[in-house]
């Protein structure tokens, strides 16, 4: 039994006093049988929240190309995708966390925590960088696995218990690599490729984030296990009647999380050519989840998908870029992702139709 699925069937065509076979209205002269039924289709496949996310993005790409020619360059296109790859991981993994009710804010400091023992642990081992990237992805899973368990079994809200290892993880990578730089991994053929290598054209970089993309949207739309991360972030009470074992649920949702960030780290570590405590990872948190709030994510749960979240890194990416090229304080950078991420709840709640806190219905 799936405790999100909707008590709806299908619509019977016509009303009750509806005569049978009734004859389907005549087109206008001239126009295309259709073609607005196949629009209006299309426009609600992509959604209205999507549609925005399109829309937002065109003005970006065309502003900053009027503003200067060389942002609407093939060269500075592959710079804007390269750059996203990380962001847009850290964004889907939150996704999902987003969709299942809870909130991860310390996936930024386990990136930083993983790029350091990739490093570290290949420079150890005698240049060996499998093992370098099997202990980062082991370090993201036992942090996610830990995030996990502290939230169950400790019964502490996500944001409280995440931003506690937020400072934990940080604090470990600081002291792993006492607040340094460690390794050096740009003479190893797999860090190289990974950071500069392509297949049939196209980056290694975005290889990796579209292969992620698409293993995140087969597991929740696909599959029983998505559809009860939507039910339990819909309604845990029903899901757990239903008999969704929501504790387990959890914690391997912040497993998941944590090795796609360690899988994140291990990027940064190729693109750096060194393990990076903060530098690198530090904010990557708030664009997670301003990217999932963008693109359609409730934050409370229940609702979301792949696509809106990427369209939403595409953008941030874009617009980070633009201001960039324009000379821009980097610092107004962090505005916009804060006043972005306030656009998208506010939007939410008046979508919700909430009332303001503390005034009267």
């Amino acid at each position: 039994m799936n405790a999100n699925a909707a008590a709806t069937g299908d619509q019977v065509s016509g009303g009750a006093g509806a005569p049978p076979h009734a004859p389907a209205p005549e087109s206008e002269p001239g126009a295309a049988p259709g073609a607005g039924r196949r629009l209006g289709t299309a426009v609600g496949a992509l959604g209205g929240q999507n549609l925005g996310l399109v829309a937002a993005l065109v003005l970006v790409l065309l502003l900053f190309g009027w503003l200067n020619p060389a942002y609407a360059t093939w060269a500075n296109f592959k710079v804007i995708g390269d750059a996203v790859t990380i962001s847009g991981l850290l964004a889907l993994v939150q996704t999902v966390v987003v969709i299942c009710g809870a909130l991860d804010i310390s996936i930024g400091s386990q990136v930083g925590l993983a790029s350091v023992v990739s490093a570290m642990v290949y420079t150890s081992t005698g240049s060996s960088a499998p093992l370098g990237i099997a202990a980062a992805l082991g370090t993201g899973l036992l942090a996610g696995l830990l995030n996990g368990a502290v939230i169950v079994y400790g019964r502490v809200n996500p944001v409280i218990a995440t931003l506690a290892t937020l400072a934990a993880y940080k604090g470990v990578a600081q002291l792993l690599s006492n607040g340094a730089a460690q390794g050096y991994v740009s003479n190893d053929d797999v860090f190289v490729f990974l950071a500069n290598g392509s297949v049939a054209g196209t980056p290694v970089l975005l290889w990796i984030l579209a292969a992620v993309t698409l293993a995140v949207h087969l597991l929740l739309k696909s599959t029983d296990i998505g559809r009860n991360i939507y039910a339990i972030g819909g309604n845990d009470t029903a899901a757990r009647l239903a008999g969704i074992h929501i504790n387990k649920y959890l914690i391997a949702v912040y497993g998941l999380a944590g090795v796609v960030a360690a899988i994140a780290g291990v990027l940064l570590t190729a693109r750096t050519g060194f393990g990076h405590p903060v530098s690198g990872s530090e904010g990557l948190e708030l664009k997670a989840i301003t990217a999932a709030a963008l693109g359609g994510c409730l934050l409370a749960g229940g609702k979301g998908g792949v696509g809106g979240t990427l369209l939403a890194v595409t953008l941030l990416g874009a617009l980070d870029n633009g201001l960039t090229v324009q000379g821009v304080n980097p610092f107004w950078q962090n505005v916009a992702q804060g006043a972005l991420l306030v656009a998208a709840v506010v939007i939410q709640k008046r979508r919700a139709r909430e009332r303001a806190v503390g005034l009267p219905t």
